[in-house]
């Protein structure tokens, strides 16, 4: 079927755009949402009257994803989550997740415009995109932290590795002085040199 979209759909299309789709999507989803109309005669030229507010409604929304992009460039968000002692996170990280980080800012974004290429699901520090508009995308620093119980056990698995690496380094440095401490085989005086003390004796 064809419908006129009144909001912009990623991979779909813009405001005030014909396109064509699948019917179930548009009976099911598109128009009982109010996203697009059914392109009839009649609503055809409804859209071509609204053109220009359509392209005014446009340009603000653009203004406005290029502000809360500005104030999103210091934005951090830090989740807490249990992890084993390599790191792997018992779980994971969506854009669910820091959809609600965000809000717990005064920041309302929409998880869909989180680009998550995947959950997350390693301790560490992320950029992650966010596309407040088509021509308009933002990042995010996502600091995945470990709780209590799995700093305890990532700190005692370093000091176990320290310790192992010490050991290796001290075996090291002993194989090392045991073989410079080795006597070096004297060489033979020459024949002629031993022949001059002689003389000189």
């Amino acid at each position: 079927m064809e419908v006129i979209l009144l909001e912009n759909i990623d991979k779909l299309g813009s405001r005030g755009q014909m396109v064509k789709v699948a019917d179930g999507y548009g009976r099911n989803f598109l128009l009982p949402k109010k996203m697009a109309v059914a392109a009839t005669p009649q609503n055809r030229k409804w859209v071509e009257q609204q053109r220009v507010r359509f392209l005014k409604l446009e340009a603000k929304e653009k203004a406005d994803a290029a502000d809360l992009s500005t104030l999103l460039e210091d934005v951090s968000v830090s989740v807490i989550r249990k992890a084993g002692d390599k790191g792997n996170l018992f779980g994971s990280v969506t854009s669910i997740d820091i959809a609600e980080k965000l809000l717990a800012q005064g920041y309302h974004i929409d998880k869909r415009k989180i680009s998550l290429s995947g959950p997350i699901k390693v301790l560490g520090e992320y950029t992650v995109p966010i596309k407040l508009h088509r021509d308009v995308t933002a990042t995010v620093k996502v600091l995945v932290e470990p709780d209590e119980e799995t700093k305890a056990k990532l700190k005692a698995a370093a000091e176990a590795q320290a310790r192992t690496d010490a050991k290796a380094e001290a075996k090291a440095t002993a194989a090392a002085k045991e073989t410079s401490t080795e006597q070096v085989p004297s060489a033979e005086v020459p024949e002629t040199a031993t022949e001059a003390e002689e003389e000189n004796a």
